[in-house]
């Protein structure tokens, strides 16, 4: 496949054919209106960002991962009501409390509207914490590789690509050229449905910590060779983002390649997107895609080439994003509580609705909740990246949405369908379905996956709540009422350890 780019830092530009500009619409620029209203960046005290956050309790946690992630992200709200996300790094991390705060004072200072924009931080005694606006609307990850209603549609993804190689650019023309552990779970979405980057990931997790924590399957080789991030290490990962928008899956880079270099690219496109996209646009996506993968750092472009090419590619330019992504442009947040967030799906309320064996009320939470108690350490290494694994994901996408719109039966086979591929283990597919059996008047079954739940994650209270259910329907009270009780005393181990 021929190279994009002529010599590094130049993009050949796709043709700026009147027929493929929609409306002759420019795509739009990053702009600093909306940054004004960013309250300046503060050092807060440990007791205010325990008020905010309902002292940490683990119901208002809205990382991947949960309680088990490394750095755990909470949901907060501040005296004067606005939202904040508030990221906990380890005690072990930044143990210089100043080069910690100087740290993030120089990041705090990059403003835009592309990038998740840092407010503050706290470094009382060994604590360590990073204060940042709060996005809504979820991570990129979760809107292609977990979606419900319907896949991220072609424009938006184009999109995607193009904010956040502007807001690298931005951070590049500030200062702050690196970037680590660039992911789609590090790009998120704001009330407006707009994708951001993540500040977090302008710092490291700690002073001398690893800069990537996803599987070495996707590292920079260079990052793999020195354990050093240099600015061509942020190309190769944006490299990767263009893979998981071309596919909707996380695919090893070696593997993406390997198509490439076989002329078989085609097949790295989204099965969901069918004819829903331009092939000429899609070639090249993937031709940007290989120069950002190129294993020597000097042939990959730069930032300001990528975003030059990406501007020509942007369509349905008048289209808000939350349209295309087909959510409401302003969601409502919720007041956070002691017991968990209103609407979120708690483990308060799961246990109040499994009292009431109110099952269309579990059904709502565990909907809600999708898949935020699993393990985000499931990376797909190139040895599993087979048919078979893309057949079970797309086996647990069907199940999902048979979940969603209430198709029990339908919902029990595609679940089945993942379960039985073996290769990854969610015990929120067996929390699933062991529901689905319930409200198919199957208790002996879903006691079954109500247990085998516990058995993968033995500290998670919906499992034992989703136990005790069943046990009542099979007329078991005191057994149910056992397995209530020890779901709610571990839910209370949670909120004491935060």
């Amino acid at each position: 496949m021929g190279s994009c780019f002529s010599r590094r830092g130049d993009a050949s530009t796709p043709s700026k054919d009147p027929a493929r500009i929609d409306d002759a619409t420019e795509p739009e620029k990053p702009h600093s209106s909306d940054v004004d209203s960013v309250p300046p960046f503060k050092e807060f005290t440990l007791e205010q960002l325990r008020a905010a956050t309902k002292g940490f309790n683990p119901a208002n946690i809205v990382s991947e991962g949960g309680e088990r992630a490394l750095n755990v992200v909470f949901k907060g709200q501040l005296e004067d009501s606005t939202w904040v996300a508030v990221k906990r790094f380890p005690k072990t991390a930044w143990t210089d409390a100043r080069q910690f705060a100087d740290e993030a004072f120089s990041v705090g200072q990059v403003r835009s509207n592309r990038i998740v924009n840092l407010i503050g931080c706290c470094h009382e005694g060994d604590e360590r914490y990073l204060v940042a606006e709060f996005m809504p609307n979820e991570t990129l990850a979760r809107h292609l590789f977990h979606f419900e209603d319907r896949p991220m549609e072609w424009a938006m993804r184009l999109r995607v690509a193009y904010y956040l190689a502007q807001a690298l650019e931005h951070c590049s023309n500030n200062g702050r050229p690196l970037y680590h552990d660039l992911n789609a779970y590090r790009v998120l979405f704001d009330q407006d449905g707009n994708p951001r980057l993540s500040c977090f990931g302008l710092m490291k997790n700690s002073r001398d910590g690893k800069s990537y924590s996803t599987n070495l399957a996707y590292t920079p080789p260079e990052y793999q060779r020195t354990g050093r991030v240099i600015h061509e290490s942020v190309i190769f990962s944006f490299g990767t983002i263009l893979l998981d928008l071309l596919s909707g899956k996380h695919i090893p880079p070696t593997h993406a390649l390997d198509l490439i270099k076989g002329k078989n690219a085609s097949s790295l496109i989204d099965s969901h997107l069918k004819e829903h996209y331009s092939s000429e646009d899609g070639t090249e996506v993937v031709r940007l895609a290989s120069r950002c993968l190129q294993f020597e750092p000097p042939e990959r472009p730069n930032v300001r080439a990528l975003v030059q090419s990406l501007a020509a590619l942007q369509r349905k330019n008048d289209v808000p994003s939350h349209v295309m992504l087909g959510i409401s442009q302003q969601p409502p947040l919720e007041t956070v509580t002691n017991s968990g967030r209103s609407g979120s799906g708690s483990c308060s309320g799961f246990q109040e609705a499994c009292s009431r064996m109110d099952l269309t009320a579990i059904h709502e939470i565990l909907v809600k909740t999708h898949y935020r108690d699993d393990s985000s350490e499931n990376e797909l290494s190139f040895q599993m990246w087979t048919k078979q694994m893309q057949d079970m994901l797309n086996a647990r996408k069907k199940g999902d949405l048979a979940f969603r719109e209430k198709d029990f039966a339908l919902a029990i086979e595609r679940y089945s369908e993942f379960i039985l591929g073996g290769v990854m283990v969610s015990p929120t597919v067996f929390a699933r379905r062991s529901l689905a059996h319930l409200m198919s008047d199957q208790p002996d079954a879903a006691l079954r996956d109500a247990m085998q739940a516990q058995y993968i994650n033995p500290e998670w209270p919906t499992a034992f709540y989703l136990q005790s259910v069943a046990l009542r329907m099979l007329n078991m009270e005191k057994e149910a009422t056992d397995m209530m009780e020890e779901g709610a005393i571990l839910e209370a181990k949670k909120t004491s350890r935060s």
